[in-house]
């Protein structure tokens, strides 16, 4: 039987095969020759001493014993012919329904408003260069969804949906580096999640799946409390009993349409604020106590929450080593979000920095009924529209002069592609929001010796970061409470926020709908 060790490492030697080797023979007084091979179970950085330690939880083989594979197959069934199913949304939720769905024995039919990888890359780059959005084809829509470009984390705090593990064997199989098994923190990274996504494509239709692209739902057909189908933009029927609805938080339409068709929504809390940037090396000097990462260790990162007012303030997908990417998904509207590469060897770090918004925040907007959280957001991301100078260009001051309450008369160099123009947020940020990132920075300097400082720079605004509704659901049958046929999954049902939580909601959708059609 193989044996599970417990190791604390310099990083070094937990780089160094033959070091890890070492020490497991030495922790189990055996002969190095003894050991015929390791596996890491979980890798994760002790930073908390200035001895800097790699905590590696591994299994050690010996003698004929083998190594019994990671991952559990993947074994899809040729669904051609077989009952169909609408899938809306080619996002994490979407595609791991429909990944499910062909090893259940039925038929995925995905409707994406965007477009594929290739296309959407040219898409996103005319935001960039030209400072146009298309409002089907961006950072948010088109294949794979937000996730495609906008970093590729794995972790999740929650452990209430399902299965997370196997989420990350599939993203394995379809391409992701082995490391996302065992590390603590995995990343998939925005230059390799295109590939990966195509691999997933091919995967669906390999067999007998379909993903259609440029099929904007404009209408869900209801009758008698239970779904029949769908219309597209240009008035296309697509006819199907069960519809797992997988659009993505920022598909605002799809809530009209579903309150246009009382099928019941619910608001929920959310959160906004702002996207601060810090050097990178700074970052690492900060965590890293003064030290910079060197050869072994990974770009740093930091996770933060107060309370202040009554609300928390807290760090969202901080992104050590990566860009800030314009999230917009119309044209009057500035909306920023952070990304990783693989590598994280960017020279900057930045992670939105984002108040609570609670229902109670939101009566402004109480003549939109369930929507108003989205009015909220609409708003915040019109004035930053407008305080960014019309353009995607993005409202940005130094943070100590945000916290101060000063114009910045000049702006360092930023990672995000359309430029910044310097705005005074702190005048223009709803109360609100502004007096409490105000107190959260001074707050989180006191905990991060150097964090708050004017070479680090907030950017407006950070809007996204989940979905201000809730479509609701059966939680036994995932189905949604009034109309039969629909389930609601993932993050623009209000049910995850990620892409591993997105994707489990969507795979137990899946398994949802197979039971009911499988139904004597």
């Amino acid at each position: 039987m193989p044996v599970q060790l417990n190791l604390s490492l310099d990083p070094p030697a937990a780089a160094d095969d033959i070091a890890v080797r070492k020490r497991c023979a030495s922790a189990l007084r055996c002969e190095l020759s003894a050991i015929s091979g390791i596996r890491i179970l979980k890798r994760s950085v002790d930073a908390r001493q200035r001895n800097i330690k790699i905590i590696l939880s591994v299994e050690v083989f010996s003698g004929d014993e083998k190594r019994e594979p990671f991952i559990k197959p993947f074994k899809p069934v040729n669904v051609s012919g077989q009952t169909e199913v609408i899938i809306i949304g080619a996002g994490p939720a979407g595609l791991f329904a429909a990944l499910r769905l062909i090893e259940l024995g039925v038929r995925p039919v995905i409707l994406e408003r965007g477009r594929e990888v290739p296309v959407r890359k040219r898409d996103i780059a005319i935001i960039s260069r030209e400072h146009v959005v298309n409002p089907d084809s961006n950072y948010c829509f088109g294949e794979g969804g937000a996730g495609t470009f906008s970093d590729g984390k794995l972790y999740t705090r929650s452990r209430k949906r399902g299965d997370n593990s196997r989420v990350l064997e599939l993203l394995h199989l379809h391409g992701a580096d082995e490391n996302i098994l065992y590390e603590a923190h995995p990343h998939l990274g925005t230059d390799k999640l295109p590939r990966i996504i195509k691999a997933v494509r091919q995967t669906i239709l390999d067999a007998g799946g379909l993903l259609l692209f440029d099929r904007k739902v404009t209408d869900i057909i209801v009758g008698s409390g239970s779904v029949s189908g769908v219309v597209v933009a240009g008035g296309e029927k697509i006819t199907s009993s069960y519809i797992i609805l997988a659009s993505g938080h920022s598909a605002r339409d799809i809530y009209e349409i579903c309150r246009a068709k009382n099928i019941g929504l619910e608001i929920k809390s959310f959160a906004m604020g702002v996207r601060v940037e810090h050097p990178q090396v700074l970052i690492d000097s900060i965590r890293y106590h003064g030290n910079s990462r060197g050869d072994y260790l990974p770009a740093a990162s930091y996770s933060l929450v107060r309370q202040v007012d009554g609300r928390g303030v807290y760090s969202f997908c901080m992104c050590p080593g990566g860009f800030i990417v314009p999230s917009a998904t119309s044209q009057q509207e500035v909306v920023v979000n952070g990304m990783s590469p693989s590598g994280r060897n960017s020279p900057y770090a930045n992670s939105g920095i984002v108040v609570e918004i609670r229902v109670e925040d939101m009566m402004k907007y109480s003549d939109r009924g369930e929507l108003a959280g989205i009015e909220f957001q609409r708003e915040l991301e019109h004035l930053a529209w407008v305080n960014g100078g019309m353009t995607q260009r993005a409202p940005a001051q130094r943070l100590a002069d945000f916290v101060s309450g000063k114009h910045s008369s000049s702006l360092p160099q930023v990672s995000y592609f359309p430029g910044v123009t310097s705005s005074p947020v702190h005048e223009w940020l709803p109360e609100l929001i502004g007096k409490r990132l105000r107190e959260g920075f001074m707050q989180f300097g006191a905990m991060m010796k150097g964090f708050l400082t004017n070479e680090a720079v907030i950017l407006g605004v950070e809007s996204r970061t989940s979905s201000p509704v809730r479509l609701t659901r059966n939680p036994a049958t995932m189905e949604h409470i009034n109309i039969k046929g629909l389930y609601p999954c993932g993050e623009g049902s209000g049910y995850a926020g990620g892409i591993v939580s997105s994707a489990v909601d969507g795979m137990k959708a899946a398994e949802a709908v197979a039971v009911k059609i499988n139904e004597p």
